[in-house]
Formats: structure tokens, sequence, C-alpha cells
């Protein structure tokens, strides 16, 4: 294939596979591009042949090509969650876990108390009941002023997947210049798991930190994410320093032990703490345009000619690009999606309609059908649109420990422990100020791919110049 040229999303997927010597048992499903058959026959979840052939029957009906559905079946792919219609319930697998009795009251005591917290009001629309809102956790807020409209264990320290990638991006994107190149060395993608989900970085290849951010944001890859931490000092240095970003935005749910979201041992997060990242995120134009970029080509390897090709990439975040099974949601303009075994399917999506914008977060639906956390992310942004302003808010979205006014924060440094406690009682209630940290705004662009429209994110101050999605190369 040429240089230039946008190649499907499925075809994508196998650039960087990893081989099979290198391959273990991974848990990151994010973007499955390394299989193997070793891998395969000795997973004991795995489905059978005839699974896997419904599975391809099912692609080949909504438009995908034979020859690609032939592909596919034959590597896995449409075995997995990626594009399974359904996912295969262990009849063994414990009862999913309950919530902490009591959790963290950053942002209101109601967000610490388990269960659906919301407002009702009369005249306010219902909120869709638990047969339909099955995630274990879930925020909707508005962006701009941050007051929360309803959540569901908002607190619950839960494994975040890529979603915890936002953090990444709110820490090191603004430290490198985008049009900055990096020569990729061998070391730089040493330490990724197995089955990491992959843009196809290549070693001894150069790219510039505007590709590596794509990346990031659209394949959500490890490679790319391990490439920039080596670029910022290392893997260990890069993760120290998320952690105490989470900390001064007040993220205190949030504990960081890869900077890329793979499963890892005491590695966790929350829905209110990824709205926080997406929140902080959002105010940087760079952020906005690659959490909002539906397709873009990604640099390929060198020809005999010694130039490079280029080959499509298309965003995961299906409510932005789009599936065979759901439509793009009207108003989206980014932010981040996940999955692997142990958070299941994470999402954090920003989207606009009229004046009114939303950030939305849904952590590991119960429901394992094809797209799940998108579904229920739309629900909740249908829901809330309709209610934002017919329900009270149930907490908001604090601002950073530097920022927030009222809290105390502002002198945190000087004071030390007795700062922090100040800080953390004047944010712990509903009513507390919202401070000068009102964050966002979204201004409307067209976004041509699928109809997609993107909008760009600001403060209430005006930026020079507004984002919008970016259009795929011919």
């Amino acid at each position: 294939m040429g240089s230039g040229s946008i190649r499907r999303s499925a075809g994508a997927l196998f650039r960087g596979v990893l081989s099979a010597s290198r391959a273990k048992a991974g848990t990151f499903t994010d973007v499955p591009t390394t299989f193997s058959a070793s891998t395969a026959s000795t997973d004991p979840t795995a489905p059978n042949a005839s699974a896997t052939t419904g599975n391809a029957g099912r692609a080949a009906r909504h438009g995908f090509p034979l020859r690609t559905v032939a592909a596919l079946a034959s590597s896995g792919l449409l075995a997995t969650p990626l594009l399974a219609g359904t996912a295969h319930a262990d009849p063994k697998e414990p009862k999913a876990p309950k919530p902490p009795a009591k959790m963290s009251q950053i942002g209101g005591d109601r967000l610490g108390t388990p269960g659906v917290q919301v407002a009702q009001t009369p005249g306010a629309p219902k909120l869709p009941g638990p047969d339909t809102l099955t995630a274990r956790s879930w925020i909707v807020s508005d962006a701009e002023s941050g007051k929360v409209l309803a959540a569901k264990n908002a607190h619950w320290q839960l494994a975040p997947a890529s979603t915890l990638k936002m953090l990444f991006a709110d820490t090191v994107l603004p430290k490198f210049p985008k049009d900055q190149k990096h020569t990729v060395k061998p070391a730089d993608l040493a330490g990724m798991g197995a089955g990491s989900s992959l843009v196809g970085i290549r070693e001894n290849l150069s790219y510039s930190v505007h590709d590596l951010w794509l990346g990031v944001f659209l394949r959500s890859g490890n490679d790319a994410v391990h490439t920039l931490s080596a670029m910022n000092g290392g893997t260990e240095a890069t993760v120290t320093q998320m952690q105490r970003h989470a900390k001064e935005l007040n993220a205190r749910d949030t504990h960081v032990v890869t900077p890329d979201g793979y499963d890892a041992p005491g590695q966790v997060s929350s829905a209110y703490d990824l709205s926080l990242f997406a929140r902080s995120g959002l105010q940087n134009p760079d952020f906005r345009e690659y959490c909002s970029t539906a397709s873009a080509q990604f640099p390929g390897d060198k020809g005999k000619d010694g130039k490079r090709a280029s080959f499509g990439i298309q965003n995961t975040n299906r409510l932005l690009s789009g599936d065979y099974d759901i439509k793009p949601y009207p108003g989206i303009a980014g932010v981040k999606n996940g999955s692997t075994t142990n958070a299941g399917s994470t999402f954090t999506g920003v989207a606009q309609r009229g004046d009114r914008k939303l950030l939305v977060t849904v952590m590991n639906p119960e429901k394992k059908e094809h797209n799940e956390a998108y579904r229920e992310a739309a629900k909740l942004l249908d829901w809330g649109f309709a209610a934002a302003d017919k329900v009270e808010p149930v907490g908001r979205l604090v601002g950073p420990r530097s920022e927030d006014d009222g809290s105390g924060a502002e002198n945190a440094k000087d004071k030390g422990k007795d700062a922090d406690r100040s800080t953390q009682a004047a944010l712990d209630g509903a009513g507390a100020k919202s401070g000068a940290w009102t964050a966002l705004g979204l201004t409307t662009g067209a976004l041509a791919l699928l109809g997609v429209v993107a909008f760009a994110v600001h403060r209430r101050w005006p930026l020079p110049e507004l984002v919008r999605g970016r259009r795929p190369r011919k």
C-alpha cells in the first residue's frame, strides 16, 4: 500500500505486531495487536471455532470485505472484545465486587456514598435504570461549571485501563514541542506488557512528538507512551511525575504504577478522578487536537528508495469514529477509551449540545455487549443534556490544589499537613463554592470524517484559534 493511503481500521491493527517469541500471557486489550497460535491455544477463555465463525459472519454482514473478515477470523481478532458481539461468561466467575461502604468525599459527601446519586426534581427526565446503566461506576458532569449532575460510586477505586493515558498526557504533553523529532532506540520500547495496544513504532526510525501523541490518542499505542516516557527521563520518572500531578489535581483516588494504564497490582483510579484528568487536559489546545482527531496518517517504514511511507490510523473512541454497530455521538469532542482484563471497558468523553458541555466517565459495565461502555456513556450524555437545568447537583468537580479558591489549597505548599487537612475539609461537601477554576468552554467545529462534529475546549477567556478535528489526508 502506497504512501498517504488510509487503511481500514482493522488493517492498521496489524502494524507493530510483536514476535511470538516475545509474547506472554497478557491482559491489555485496548487494541489487540499481539496474537500467536500458542497464546490462543492455551487461553482457557478463548472462544471455539464456531464462535469465531459466527463473529466473522456478523462482521461480513456489517460491511467488512470478505478478505478482511477472513484475515481477522484467522488471527482471532473477531473473538476479542473489540469486535465480538458478546463476551462469553465464565460460569465459575465470582460475583461482581461491591463498592466500599465509605469512599472519598472530595467534591461532595454524596459522591462518597455507594449507589446512584441523583437529585431528581419535578419535570426532570428520569435517569435510565440499572438494566440500562450497568457500569460499576459512572459520573456525568457539566464540563464548564464542574457541577455533578448524577453519579454512581464516583470515588470507587478501580483499574482505569488506557483512560489513565489522559493523566499521562496532562503530565508530559506540555514538555516537548510538537515538531521535536526523536529517533527510537530499542530501550525506548522495553517493558511494554504482552498484548499491548500498539500504533506501530519501529526502532531506529525518527518520529515527531506530534506523531507520537497521535499514536497515544488514536491507537492507544503503548509503544508511543513508552517512547515519550523515555524522552521524559524514563518510565519510573514519568510515573512519579504523574502521581505528583494527580495529587495537584486533587485526584486522591489514583495510584499510578504504569504510564500507559496496563494492568498492574495497585494501579487504580476512579470515575471522578478520570473526569478531573479530562477536564484539566482539555484546557490544553494540543490535548484537544489529539483527543478530537478521528483519523490521521502515521509514519511507516522506509522503502527501498529511502522514503518513508505512511498508513492510516483511526481513533478507537467509537463515539468519535463510529463502528459497524454504533454511530458517532452528535457533538462528541473526545477524550479517551480503554479496556483491559482487570478494568473491563472504560471511557471518558466530552460533548456539546447548544451551549451545554458535558463530561461523562463510565467504568466496567457488567453487560458485556460489544461497545457497551460507549452505549452507556451515550445514554448518560442524552440524559444529562435533557436534565442539566432540571436537577440539583449532587457534587462538583474540584479544581487543582493551587487554584481552587476557598479551599486553603493555594497555601498548601507552605503550610504542610495542616493545610492539607484544611484543603480536604473544604473540598468535602457539595455546598463548597466552585471557585475561580471554571475551566471549560467548547466551540463548535465540523469534522469531515463520518460527519462527526468536534469542538474546541477552553477556559472562559478566548483562545487564539479554535481546534477542529483533523481531516484525513488523501
